[in-house]
């Protein structure tokens, strides 16, 4: 199959570089990853281990994790290539931004060597001064993705900082596993908000190679074509992705219709949001 045809989904958040970070151990496990998301009907995938944006400040150590990342991509790459060849394999990184002003200017560390860069902030708390952040790297011409948005203690009580991060100028990749409640209820209810108001740009797997751990595409697909999404999931799933691997900016994605009798609670909800100073107001770092 043409991995560039119009039934292969994307995904572009994925743990399958074998033994560089918590996701899959070893080829073995990555060849069997890739058969998993390929019968869920991915067949073009950015894999992006997770790197700390404080190595880019110590140039000795980024090169050395940089290349064993290379190593275990290559070996990877390979496998993937002769056991399905159907399959795009690609590269990028999971930045976690622990400080403020990281040097992205390795390809390596960006989505296919692309402006655009995966990041995310630590132990799924929002810091102090993340939309400053957010502008340093659109100044310096990256575009950061922020991965599972959804997942961060307090977006459901302040969600106006959502809209801060998007005129910032950051986009926003939700997961398919909190659709189904892999990650609790607030980070369901914070993900269907998300769609609610158009503020998603991409959605995919964050899967981690491990067998117990399920992709949810198919589960999450189900949840979201019940309310009528088949538009927005095609453009989350497919048109978006796929712009990203080429470098280029997403198309505005239609707001996900509101559940019946959840309509006024979430606009709510968002209203509150907006009327409520969130507390991320001093620069990260300061």
């Amino acid at each position: 199959m043409n991995f560039r045809g119009k039934a292969s989904l994307v995904d572009v958040h994925n743990h399958l570089v074998p033994g560089v970070d918590d996701g899959a151990r070893d080829v073995p496990a990555v060849l069997a990853s890739i058969k998993r998301m390929s019968a869920a009907g991915i067949r073009r995938i950015v894999t992006t281990p997770h790197i700390d944006a404080s190595l880019t400040l110590d140039r000795p150590r980024l090169g050395a994790r940089l290349g064993e990342v290379d190593r275990a991509f290559a070996e990877a790459a390979a496998a993937v290539r002769d056991s399905f060849p159907e399959v795009e394999f690609l590269r990028g990184h999971e930045v976690m931004i622990d400080v403020p002003e990281p040097e992205l200017d390795d390809p390596r560390m960006r989505m296919n060597g692309t402006p655009f860069v995966l990041v995310e902030w630590p132990r799924l708390q929002v810091p102090p001064g993340t939309p400053r952040v957010i502008q340093w790297l659109r100044d310096q011409k990256y575009v950061p993705i922020i991965a599972h948005p959804e997942r961060y203690a307090g977006v459901v009580e302040t969600p106006s900082i959502l809209r801060r991060w998007k005129a910032a100028g950051a986009l926003l990749q939700v997961n398919y596993g909190s659709f189904v409640g892999r990650y609790g209820a607030s980070a369901q209810q914070a993900a269907f908000a998300i769609l609610e108001h158009g503020l998603a740009d991409y959605l995919a797997s964050d899967f981690h190679g491990h067998a117990g751990l399920g992709i949810y595409r198919k589960e999450a697909w189900k949840a979201l074509e019940a309310r009528g999404s088949v538009e927005i999931l095609e453009t989350l799933c497919r048109t978006n992705p796929s712009r990203l691997i080429e470098g280029l900016a997403p198309i505005p994605v239609t707001p996900l219709p509101a559940a019946p009798g959840l309509l006024g609670r979430i606009r709510g909800m968002m209203k509150k949001g907006r009327d409520r100073r969130p507390a991320d107001t001093t620069p990260l770092g300061e």
